[in-house]
């Protein structure tokens, strides 16, 4: 005999989207100043507001250059860290355009 037939309840909630799953690598080891910051720029623009991008460089540079980026344009510097050489910032765009700076 075969087994009753199972009546569908309700659905259980899907889980919410992982940070990682909007997260995106760049790799540009090797580079030195300013293409890291360039290449990190272009890769921004192509993502989603609050999108994360963590950006792998060799250039001792890039600290410096990072931290500007980040400032200037208004997208978060989430984390920083160097390993043998390598430094991994983890940026996230902004949410929305920043607002014009006035003429004074």
């Amino acid at each position: 005999m075969a087994p009753p037939p199972s009546i569908p309840g309700p659905k259980p909630p899907k889980p919410a989207p992982s940070p990682a799953r909007n997260e995106t690598l760049l790799d540009v080891q090797g580079l030195s100043c300013p293409l890291p910051v360039l290449k990190a720029n272009k890769a921004l623009r192509g993502l989603p507001p609050g999108a994360r991008l963590t950006v792998l460089a060799t250039d001792a540079a890039s600290v410096a250059d990072f931290q500007a980026f980040c400032r200037e344009t208004g997208h978060a510097l989430v984390s920083f860290s160097e390993s043998g050489g390598v430094y991994s910032y983890t940026l996230r765009k902004r949410d929305e355009a920043p607002a014009e700076k006035a003429d004074e």
